[in-house]
């Protein structure tokens, strides 16, 4: 497993993800994603809505608005739940979740060994002395103030005057846009239950102790889903999203050895499920959360019903009946789910004694699907050549043109940026003086960095056969290799 650090300075380097405003020192906890990155995590969202939306008859897209009506809040629970325990150290400033202080490692000066300072993991005790953290885990000098409520959302005015009237809330989850929009939707769009509703969007949460890269941040984008369903099916409902979900990862490329499903227990649940079971992914810094599956019952519906005075309810025909229905809540994360796939395609390897780095996304997610190559960047009718079959292919996949480097060294750049394919062009296909053009270029394979040989007009149709995933029938087809 790569750790964290060599990650984010891969990112920097090859441009998926930057800090955010770094030139004047950055701001805690927010990234920007640069040109592969805003890539990689397009289309990880863009996979996510073409399997959960567009490929389902049950299911329709939504985008709601950020901002929202305070009372929206209120009715969620936001206003009065949505909180995190916080103590301060006196000394440093550092600000912690007092229900985290004892996950991390903690600084101490051991009396017992004339002051000296040790960094002990967490929740362990001193060696020497035998005692526990009881100081600021960050200086290992200050004492902490009381634990108090942190409302984690982030608030603001609307319109010119700043008063009790004018507060809003950026809003810290996507799925309330859908609850309020439930009977617009269901009336626009003639749904019979069961039903989902999905959406893709930002939120925003003022996290006290955000880090892990974009693991935890206070801007970031959720891939959520509501799905409606009859009251008494929604335990089966639940284990099917359950089910399904967590296949999904895999299905891109993700190792199942690196996902757990983990139940909630009942003491640790939102007091508005009544089961949510987790996905986790081994992450650098260990198991953590990648996607939660609730079982949000019929609380959502009622509550907005009841503060805003508008039924939500659903009219079943079948029993003549008005029944307000149980939701099921599939609830990803745009940005941890870049960051994982990311983690998980990393691969270092050693290659004729040099280092090669591998980033083995699935086609579908590379951000780049193609790089051509030119042989000779000074031959005018290979440089020629290239750039028309890259013009050719961007029409269909986003192809890259790249002839700053010698060959080797540019297969080894579009390996650690994840190109699945390379395509070099050479004196062979041109022709010269000495050979007449075989018309025939070299596509090269990624993660065997085997090659074959293709003819010139069969290249889009060898390239789609690839991003298939048949390269072994490919390479072993005559037909195709030179």
């Amino acid at each position: 497993m790569v750790d964290m650090d060599k990650m984010v300075s891969l990112c920097k380097r090859r441009g998926f993800i930057f800090q955010s405003s770094e030139i004047y020192g950055g701001t805690g906890s927010c990234w920007d994603y640069g040109p592969l990155g805003v890539e990689l995590k397009n289309n990880v969202k863009r996979a996510w809505w073409r399997d959960n939306v567009q490929n389902r008859a049950d299911m329709v897209g939504l985008d709601a608005s950020i901002l929202m009506h305070s009372r929206v809040w209120q009715a969620s629970g936001h206003l009065d739940h949505f909180t995190d325990p916080m103590v301060d150290c006196r000394a440093c400033q550092r600000r912690f979740r007092s229900d985290q202080l004892d996950d991390d490692l903690w600084v101490h000066f051991c009396d017992a060994t004339k002051g000296n300072k040790f960094s002990i993991p967490g929740g362990e005790v001193c060696k020497h002395c035998g005692k526990k953290r009881t100081l600021c885990p960050a200086c290992g000098k200050g004492e902490l103030t009381e634990p108090r409520q942190f409302n984690l959302m982030f608030k603001t005015f609307m319109g010119p005057v700043e008063d009790d009237a004018a507060v809003t809330y950026l809003r810290p989850e996507t799925a309330q846009g859908i609850f309020v929009n439930f009977d617009n939707v269901v009336q626009s769009m003639r749904l019979k239950l069961p039903f989902g509703i999905a959406q893709i969007g930002k939120a925003f949460r003022n996290e006290i102790t955000p880090g892990n890269f974009t693991f935890r941040s206070r801007e970031f984008e959720q891939m959520e889903i509501e799905f409606f369903v009859m009251p008494g099916t929604d335990e089966e409902w639940h284990q099917k999203w359950i089910d399904e979900r967590f296949a999904w990862y895999p299905k891109y490329g993700m190792r199942k050895e690196n996902l757990r499903l983990r139940e909630h227990d009942k003491d640790e649940l939102a007091h508005y499920a009544k089961r949510t079971a987790d996905i986790e992914y081994l992450f650098p810094m260990g198991w953590s959360e990648l996607e939660g599956i609730a079982n949000r019952t019929d609380f959502d519906l009622k509550q907005h019903a009841q503060f805003s005075g508008k039924a939500l309810d659903y009219f079943d025909e079948e029993s003549k009946q008005k029944i307000v229905p149980y939701v099921i809540e599939p609830s990803a994360g745009a940005d941890r789910g870049t960051l994982a796939f990311l983690v998980d395609a990393y691969r270092e390897e050693e290659v004729r004694g040099e280092k090669r780095v591998v980033l083995n996304f699935h086609p579908e997610l590379a951000p780049v699907k193609i790089a051509v190559l030119p042989l000779l960047k000074k031959n005018e009718r290979i440089v020629e050549t290239a750039r028309k079959l890259t013009a050719e292919l961007r029409k269909r996949w986003y192809t890259v043109y790249d002839d700053t480097a010698s060959i080797g060294r540019l297969y080894r750049r579009q390996d650690e940026v994840g190109t699945p394919f390379c395509v070099t062009v050479d004196v062979q296909t041109v022709g010269d003086e000495k050979a007449p053009a075989d018309e025939k270029v070299t596509i090269r394979d990624r993660n065997t960095m085997q090659q074959v040989r293709v003819a010139f007009s069969s290249v889009e149709i060898v390239i789609a056969k690839l991003m298939d995933g048949h390269w072994d029938e490919i390479y072993r087809d005559s037909d195709w290799a030179g």
